[in-house]
């Protein structure tokens, strides 16, 4: 069961979005939130 590319190609993104979120906001604001919640929905 191969994800689709376009799927892994967003989880990527999304994994790497994290991560740089993470590296310049320790605590996550309710903007990075929202955000997160939108881009996961």
């Amino acid at each position: 069961s191969k994800l689709p590319v376009t799927q892994a190609q967003k989880l990527g993104y999304t994994k790497l979005k994290k991560t740089v979120t993470q590296e310049k906001n320790p605590l996550p604001t309710k903007e990075t939130i929202k955000q997160e919640k939108q881009a996961t929905a």
